[in-house]
């Protein structure tokens, strides 16, 4: 009989589903041709008018549930959400979807770094050595010949820019870990809201889609991969073992590199396919809980 029940299958499902749209968002703001600050915004707007009519079909729509302490930590995380987004579709541009992708899931270890500062937790001698093969697969991404940049010139920061998303990234997950007990359709319905009103000034109003191609490409990206990725991605949460959903993660950055590759013609330097492997099985090492430092024994336990 299988071990697996069907709650737990339903849940994978969503999850494999939900990992395969994050990989193809890169494609969909490549493609679109917009300012970053513009595809954030849409995403923001068109996103956020999806959750709107999940969390009231849910009946979360209720000020029981965003007391304001609530509230005030659900827009820091979004405001945190939406930079990373910000900067993460700003670093496809120069470094190439497949690298970007590939220094974004250094976020692992951000979060264990603001884990130890903030809230004092203790690190294992495993994801300290995992930390330095992700070190060492970030040297080869950046140690890269200019012939085989995605844009000369722009390379370096698009790996900054991909790094400071994956840093707010992290800083959002430490403030989710505070919001236990909130639905989370309802906080990414505030942090969505949050990032409409936040970005709203600033959007290139004169470069907006003139195409119905480039207008539906990112009504695909607000409605599908964000309002839809996020019920599948936060049911399948709810639904899994945590493993389960680390393991399950790592189909987001394959598929990312697969898209970039056959949408875009990119062809890595094998150093940039070595260092974005050294990155990606660091980060699995660190989420899977694999040790690679022998676990010291206790000689009272002998």
């Amino acid at each position: 009989m299988s071990s697996t029940t069907p709650e737990i299958r339903r849940g994978a499902a969503e999850m494999i589903v939900a990992m395969l749209m994050s990989g193809t968002i890169g494609w969909l703001v490549v493609a679109s041709r917009q300012a970053p600050i513009n595809i954030a915004f849409l995403r923001c707007v068109l996103g956020g008018a999806t959750l709107t009519l999940v969390c009231a079909a849910l009946g979360l729509l209720r000020r029981k549930h965003l007391p304001p302490r609530t509230l005030a930590l659900a827009v820091l995380g979004g405001a945190a959400i939406v930079a990373n987004w910000v900067l993460l579709f700003a670093a496809y541009s120069r470094a190439s979807i497949s690298m970007a992708t590939a220094v974004y899931n250094t976020q692992p270890f951000m979060l264990v770094g603001l884990g130890v500062v903030i809230l004092r937790e203790r690190v294992s001698a495993s994801t300290i050595a995992w930390l330095a093969v992700a070190f060492l697969g970030l040297v080869c991404v950046v140690e890269v010949q200019p012939a085989v940049l995605a844009v000369p010139g722009e390379y370096l920061q698009g790996v900054a820019y991909a790094a400071g998303a994956a840093f707010l990234y992290a800083i959002s997950s430490i403030i989710t870990r505070h919001l236990k007990g909130t639905p989370p359709h309802l906080i990414a319905l505030v942090q969505l809201a949050f990032g409409a009103l936040a970005l709203a000034p600033f959007i290139h109003y004169g470069t907006l889609p003139a195409t119905p191609l480039h207008w539906a490409q990112l009504v695909t990206l607000g409605i599908v991969h964000t309002g839809i990725m996020y019920v599948l991605l936060y049911g399948a949460i709810q639904k899994l073992p945590t493993a389960m959903t680390g393991a399950l993660s790592f189909i987001y950055p394959v598929v990312a590199i697969l898209v970039d590759w056959f949408a875009f013609g990119q062809r890595l330097a094998w150093i940039q396919v070595v260092g974005a492997a050294l990155i990606l099985v660091a980060a699995a090492g660190v989420n899977l809980g694999w040790r690679i430092v022998p676990q010291r024994r206790n000689p009272r336990s002998a």
